[in-house]
C-alpha cells in the first residue's frame, strides 16, 4: 500500500500547446495543461459538465515524448503524483503550486 499514498491517474485533453524547457544541467521539462471533465445531471435532470484544470509536468524521456507526439487537444492518460512547491512573486508575497509530475504517459486521441 506504500505505493498509493501520492497516487494520480487523469485522463483529459491537453488544453495549450506543450511548454517545452531544456535546461542548462541537459535535463528537459515539459510543462501543460490537462483538462478532466466530469458529467452530471443537476436537480432538473439536465446534463452538466464539470471541468478541471490541471498543470502538468514531465521530466527526461517522458517530457521528450510529450515533445513528440502530444499536442493541444490530444487526450491523453497520465500517472504520476502530487508535488506542491512554494516561491515568492515580485512583490515578495509567498505562492504556492501544486502540479501533477507525470510518471508515465499513454496517448489515446488522434486528434488535437
Amino acid at each position: 500500500m506504500s505505493t498509493l499514498k501520492n497516487k494520480v491517474q487523469l485522463i483529459g485533453n491537453v488544453g495549450n500547446e506543450p511548454e517545452i524547457t531544456n535546461l542548462e544541467s541537459g535535463k528537459k521539462v515539459a510543462r501543460l495543461s490537462l483538462a478532466t471533465n466530469e458529467n452530471y445531471k443537476n436537480s432538473q435532470g439536465e446534463k452538466q459538465t464539470d471541468t478541471n484544470w490541471h498543470t502538468v509536468i514531465a521530466w527526461g524521456k517522458t517530457a521528450g515524448i510529450i515533445e513528440k507526439y502530444v499536442t493541444k487537444g490530444k487526450e491523453i492518460a497520465v500517472s504520476g503524483k502530487l508535488s506542491t512547491r512554494r516561491y515568492e512573486d515580485k512583490s515578495g508575497n509567498k505562492r504556492y503550486v501544486t502540479e501533477v509530475v507525470i510518471s508515465e504517459i499513454l496517448l489515446l486521441s488522434n486528434n488535437g
